[in-house]
Formats: structure tokens, sequence, C-alpha cells
């Protein structure tokens, strides 16, 4: 994600015209960025092409609907999701969140408990982040992140400094579709002079290195958006 500070945050947002351009507009006072999408298909194809903090989805969308959406992007995103939505029924809640949502927002809704309950998420995902692991795992293959040490069953692999960086980036956000410019920005660096096409070099690379000739790939390529370390 391109990070997770309140003032500081990328924002999608699905919903009807005037609601979504009120919303946008409290967030944008906030200094926060907001891009809009106004059916299912176009903003489905948004979540899942760039990475954003957090996702505020209608649940009664055009050409596809929210629940639909959500599902989709559960498949290969974490990324928070608040439904906001006039439906109000419990049974309504409860296919909200079934199908991945992380919170239900019934509308008329205050923007103030709306902004509280995105930083609650923000929250979550600092104390998150701030308990991750030294040791990341994906199958039999292990990465010590404070040794640099990367291990696939007994056998010691020897990466150099910028595959393991990208090996550690994937296993840190595993089962998550990462796009190459986030690859690019997360191990060369945001102002890196290089094309992303040394994105896929060095997965090359990893995969000479640590994947086992006959079995599946620890590295999923996802054609049109990048790669996925898939447990």
């Amino acid at each position: 994600m391109r990070g997770i500070e309140w003032n500081e945050t990328d924002f999608i947002h699905f919903d009807e015209p005037h609601l979504s351009r009120f919303v946008e507009m409290e967030l944008r006072r906030d200094a926060n960025d907001v891009v809009l999408a106004y059916d299912g298909v176009t903003g489905l194809h948004l979540a899942l092409g760039e990475e954003w903090d957090v996702i505020l989805l209608d649940l009664m969308l055009p050409r596809m609907d929210g629940l639909e959406v959500c599902r989709q992007i559960r498949t290969l995103k974490k990324t928070p999701v608040i439904m906001l939505t006039a439906r109000d029924s419990i049974s309504d809640r409860v296919a909200g969140l079934d199908c991945g949502a992380d919170d239900y927002m019934p509308k008329p809704f205050a923007i103030e408990e709306l902004k509280a309950r995105m930083r609650v998420i923000f929250r979550r995902q600092e104390d998150s982040a701030e308990a991750s692991p030294s040791l990341l795992t994906c199958r039999d293959l292990t990465v010590n992140v404070d040794l640099r040490v990367v291990m696939r069953g007994d056998v010691e692999i020897g990466l150099t400094k910028r595959e393991f960086d990208l090996l550690a980036v994937l296993m840190e956000n595993a089962n998550r579709a990462m796009s190459r410019e986030t690859l690019l920005d997360k191990v060369w660096g945001f102002e890196a002079a290089v094309d992303t096409n040394v994105v896929d070099v060095y997965i090359r690379y990893l995969r000479n290195k640590i994947d086992v000739p006959g079995q599946a790939s620890y590295i999923q390529t996802l054609r049109g958006i990048g790669y996925m370390m898939k447990t």
C-alpha cells in the first residue's frame, strides 16, 4: 500500500454520484486522494489493478453488485473494504461481512463516523505491521528477515540483495496481487531509473533459484496485473 498515515492515504470509492462527490469532498478536505468508480466492473478493475488503503463499496451497483465485487477483491487482495448501503437488515449486514467486508455502514451516515471507522482500520493495519514476524513462510520456503537467510526445507538458498528484497516483499504480501509498479517502488525505490521489465527479470532469477523442477512455482503470474506469492 502507499501508506496508512491519515493525511497521506489513498482511497477508492464506489457509489451513486451525489453521495460519492460529498464523500470525496470531505476526504479531500483532509488531504486524502480519492478515485471514484460508478459501476462494479470499473471499480473491480481499479481495485485489482492498483494498491489502495481502503475501499468504500456500495452494495447496489450497476453491471456488478457490491457483494460480487467484494468477493472477487478478496480472492486476490486484503485491502480493507467498508460497505456503504441503504440496505440495513441483519441478513444484508451478514451477507456483506461474510463476503469479506471489514465494516458495514447503513445510509444515511455521518461523515465523521465514517472517518472514525476508517481510522480504526488504519490503526489495526499499523498494529499488524508492528507485529509482523521476522520469519516468513510459504509452503516449505522460509525467509528469516533479520538474518537475511532463505531456506527451502533444510536447504539454504543463496540470493542477491535485490532477489532477497523482492522475495521478502512477495512473502510479506502473500495471497495479495502485487503490480510490477508496486514491486518496483518497494524493492528498487520510487525514484529508481529502471523500467518495470526489470521486475520480470528478477522474478525469473528467483524462480530459477527457489522453485523445484516439476512442481508448481511459488510465485504466480497474474496476467495483466503482476505477481503473487500463493500460499
